[in-house]
C-alpha cells in the first residue's frame, strides 16, 4: 500500500516555506522606510566640524540651521552620551539622531529626542564597542518637518584608548 503521508508532508512544508517568505517580504516592505528613510533635504557635511571640540552647526540650502552637541566631549563608546539638538529657522515635529559607522555596519543605532520647554531637543544614547581601536562615525540629525525628512550629517571619531590621530 503506498504511503500518502510523504506527499502531504511535502505540501505542508512547501506551504510553510511560502508563508515564511511572504512574512519576510511584508516585514521588509513595512520596515524599509524605517531602516532607510528618504531625505527631502540634506545639509552638506562640514569637514571642519569636530564634535569633540564642541557643538557643530549644519546649514540647509535655502535656509535653516541645526546644531548638534554631544557630551561628554570625548564621546566614549559603551558609555551614556547626552545629545542636544537646536534648530534655527526650522520647526521640526520630531527629532532623531541616527549613528552609523562610516565604513563598518554597526547595526541600528537611532534615538528619538524629547523637546524641552525651551524648544531644544535632548536625549541619551550609547555607541556600541567596535573591534577596532578607532572608529569613524556619522551622526545624522533627522528633522521630521511638515514637508518631509531633513537630514544633517556630522562626523566624529571614537577611540577605545582615548587617543586620536
Amino acid at each position: 500500500m503506498p504511503n500518502r503521508a510523504a506527499p502531504n508532508a511535502r505540501a505542508l512544508w512547501a506551504l510553510a516555506g511560502l508563508l515564511i517568505a511572504a512574512l519576510v517580504a511584508v516585514a521588509l516592505y513595512r520596515g524599509w522606510p524605517l531602516l532607510f528613510p528618504q531625505a527631502k533635504r540634506m545639509a552638506p557635511l562640514d569637514p571642519r566640524c569636530d564634535l569633540r571640540a564642541g557643538p557643530c552647526t549644519a546649514r540647509f540650502p535655502g535656509g535653516g540651521t541645526v546644531r548638534l552637541a554631544i557630551a561628554p566631549p570625548a564621546i566614549p563608546v559603551a558609555r551614556p552620551l547626552t545629545l542636544r539638538v537646536e534648530s534655527a529657522g526650522l520647526a521640526p515635529r520630531a527629532v532623531e539622531v541616527d549613528f552609523s559607522g562610516t565604513d563598518m555596519d554597526m547595526g541600528f543605532n537611532r534615538v528619538s529626542l524629547s523637546r524641552t520647554p525651551s524648544g531644544v531637543y535632548e536625549g541619551r544614547a550609547m555607541l556600541p564597542v567596535c573591534v577596532r581601536a578607532q572608529m569613524e562615525w556619522e551622526a545624522k540629525v533627522m528633522l521630521h518637518m511638515p514637508d518631509g525628512l531633513w537630514v544633517a550629517p556630522f562626523r566624529f571619531e571614537t577611540s577605545r584608548a582615548g587617543r586620536y590621530r
